[in-house]
């Protein structure tokens, strides 16, 4: 006999910021990643950008950026090394430009902040605060391929001070996007939602290099960049499950997803809601693959929703060993 589970559609939607002026509820867990969709208004002529339950802007910082020299992207083995290095068309622009276009969307539109000053992240939100279209913001303080990029996510004060500041600039939902490049991610989290985050995205991308071995020199023209893909995806649902161990917001897991069943570790392991990314660049529409694969998935696990799923796999598992061999 069929459960209630499958004659249904399963309940996706998400909260990813009960508080604040605006809140943020999602129809769908399923989100793009910031630097890999554009500003989604690329798309919305061959993807149903509409289905989603959300999109994330590229990063935008208060003037425009060229970005890094190139070469700026090499493949690697199950991903990709980026070191595009924030180019973007700048606040203002985005502003005038963009916003407009989302505010007709029913999809709602994540701004992806970024800055190299603190002070600056909090013009940033200020000026985005109460702005036709814009949803949220996505506080980055973790891009690996810009000068003092890594600076204010590698520690918990340098979190703290950003986050803070941009919490008394706007009453906008805060999404702050970690990074994995520092050695006491759960400290970072919880320093973060100590200092206002609504929601804490886990993660953005591991520092990494290629070499050409005929030129014998780096292949990036900066030598390092952010590596992503299904590589580093064992190394990001670690971290989801060590930040949802210690903190209480909710998380939004980022890193190597292509799959529904990708989707579908990282809210076992904590997420409430993920982003796809890298995928993004081979096949578009793979942000709505997922969706379906997800939705297809749920009923044959007999969950009627995804909160069901959320943290299932936490108190799962032997507490003995050290991880290693």
């Amino acid at each position: 006999m069929a459960t209630k589970a499958t004659l249904a559609s399963p309940d996706l939607a998400v909260v990813l910021a009960p508080r604040g002026k605006h809140g943020l509820a999602l129809r769908n867990p399923v989100m793009t990643a910031s630097g890999t969709f554009g500003n989604a208004v690329e798309f919305a002529g061959a993807v149903d950008v509409g289905r989603l339950g959300a999109i994330v802007s590229k990063g935008v910082t208060l003037r425009p950026r060229t970005g890094n020299p190139t070469p700026r992207t090499v493949e690697t083995p199950a991903g990709m090394l980026n070191s595009i290095g924030l180019q973007n068309i700048g606040v203002d622009a985005l502003i005038r430009d963009v916003a407009p276009v989302w505010a007709t969307w029913a999809v709602p539109a994540i701004v992806n902040i970024a800055a190299d000053r603190v002070d600056d992240f909090a013009e940033l939100a200020a000026r985005l605060d109460g702005v036709a279209g814009v949803a949220a913001l996505e506080v980055n303080i973790s891009c690996p391929n810009v000068d003092n990029g890594l600076e204010f996510g590698a520690d918990p004060a340098g979190a703290a001070a950003v986050t803070r500041a941009v919490r008394r600039r706007t009453g906008l939902p805060l999404i702050v996007k970690l990074t994995p490049n520092t050695g006491d991610i759960a400290g970072v989290a919880r320093a973060a939602e100590e200092a206002g985050a609504d929601a804490l995205c886990v993660a953005n991308t591991l520092l990494g290099m290629a070499i050409d071995v005929r030129r014998r020199r780096p292949v990036l023209a900066r030598g390092r960049g952010g590596l992503s893909g299904p590589a580093i995806r064992p190394v990001i649902l670690r971290m989801v499950w060590d930040v949802a161990g210690a903190t209480s917001v909710p998380i939004v897991a980022s890193g190597g997803i292509a799959t529904g069943n990708d989707a579908l570790q990282y809210v076992l392991a904590g997420a409430t809601a993920v982003q796809v990314g890298t995928a993004s660049f081979r096949e578009p529409a793979a942000p709505l693959r997922v969706l379906d694969e997800l939705t297809a998935a749920l009923p044959t696990l007999g969950a009627s929703s995804l909160r069901e799923m959320t943290g299932a796999a936490r108190g799962m598992i032997d507490g003995s060993g050290d991880g290693g061999v």
